[in-house]
Formats: structure tokens, C-alpha cells, sequence
């Protein structure tokens, strides 16, 4: 089956993406959505309030799928559903774990779209598009950086758009890779409709 991915990933673990896949799923009624927790064991133990996924792991990687199995208020997965998600799967895998379980995620897509939650993800399949999510302050974990070659576009999901972007186009400037990043463009808050405009053109040309 045929359908449209989107790739949401974040600068930092707090950059806005669960909010702009949101968005996205309000924009586009029936897709589903995908979140992927990677992680190791003992993995959480910096913040005890922390949902820690380290049980959760195996020999093999984890697929949950449906509302009975991914449903929560207030996480994740449950704002998916809440923003109007056809359905929801959720990745839990160590490191190694990924690139199989994007893969079992993927294929149990039935929705003309989907959009999935994360950055490592990118390592091992092609999305049709591929947003970053930050803030202006611009921090960036590793994985990010490694998911910078594969961005399609920049999300700043700061309130304030104007000062937001004159920060992250300085940053921009002084980047290692500045011809890289600099050639990405970059949508705020504001841009919203246009951005849901151009992932409609994307969607035309993949269902055609």
C-alpha cells in the first residue's frame, strides 16, 4: 500500500514536535501517527518522574498498535489520538532495535498518511518529507545532527516567530555545516498553513 510519510524529529527532547505532529494530524483527519522511544536499559534513571521504558525492552523490538494498547492521557500517544489520529504505533527498541521496528511500524500502516515521531528513524528508511522541530536557543543532540542531511525543513515552535528566527539564522551562520543547514527552509507558528499546504502537494504527488 501506497501512502505519505512524514518525519517529525527534534533539536532537543523538548523542541515541540509531539505538538506539531499534532498539528499535523488535525490537518490531515485519518492518518496515523508513529512515536519511537529509543532507549537502553536503565536508560531513565536522570529523572525519577520520567517514564522509564527500560522494562519494556527485549530481544526484539516492541510494536503496540490501537487505542487500547497506546491510549494514555497526556502522553504522547494519547495526544495523538486526541488530535484525531485513525490510528497509533508505538516503537519501543534499543539502538540496534530500530531499523527493524520502523519497519514493522511502517507496515502495519492502513492510512493514506502517516506521520512519524522521532530522529533515528531516519538512518534506516525514507521518509517523503522531514521536519526538525527547535527552538531558538538551538541545542541539538547527536541524533539530530546525525538527521540534519535528511531535513526537508525547519519548525521553530517558539511563541515569539520574528526573534526566534533572527537567533536560529545566526546560528545558522556559525554552523559547521552552514551551507548544509542554511539551504533548509524554515517555517514558525505562523507558517503553519503554508507548511500544511506544501505537505498537501507532497500527498497529491505520492497518491498519484
Amino acid at each position: 500500500m501506497s501512502y505519505t510519510t512524514v518525519s517529525v524529529g527534534g533539536f532537543t527532547s523538548n523542541s515541540g514536535k509531539t505538538g506539531l505532529v499534532c498539528e499535523l494530524l488535525r490537518a490531515f483527519p485519518g492518518w496515523e501517527a508513529i512515536k519511537v522511544s529509543r532507549g537502553h536499559r536503565r536508560s531513565c534513571g536522570r529523572d525519577p518522574r520520567a517514564c522509564c521504558i527500560s522494562p519494556l525492552l527485549g530481544a526484539e523490538p516492541v510494536v503496540r498498535s490501537g487505542r487500547a494498547e497506546t491510549y494514555a492521557p497526556g502522553k504522547d500517544t494519547g495526544r495523538y489520538w486526541d488530535a484525531g489520529a485513525s490510528n497509533v504505533h508505538w516503537l519501543i527498541a534499543t539502538d540496534a532495535q530500530v531499523g527493524r521496528g520502523i519497519e514493522i511500524a511502517l507496515a502495519r500502516v492502513r492510512a493514506p498518511g502517516v506521520i512519524v515521531e522521532g530522529n533515528s528513524h531516519l538512518q534506516f528508511v525514507g521518509v517523503d518529507f522531514a521536519l526538525m522541530a527547535a527552538r531558538s536557543d538551538v541545542k541539538i543532540k547527536p541524533t539530530a545532527r546525525r538527521a540534519l542531511a535528511k531535513t526537508s525543513a525547519f519548525y521553530l515552535s517558539d511563541e515569539d516567530a520574528e526573534a526566534a528566527r533572527a537567533r536560529f539564522d545566526s546560528w545558522r551562520a556559525e554552523f559547521a555545516d552552514a551551507g548544509v543547514v542554511g539551504r533548509i527552509p524554515v517555517y514558525a507558528r505562523e507558517d503553519l498553513p503554508r507548511l500544511v499546504a506544501r505537505l498537501r502537494e507532497i500527498h497529491g504527488a505520492v497518491a498519484a
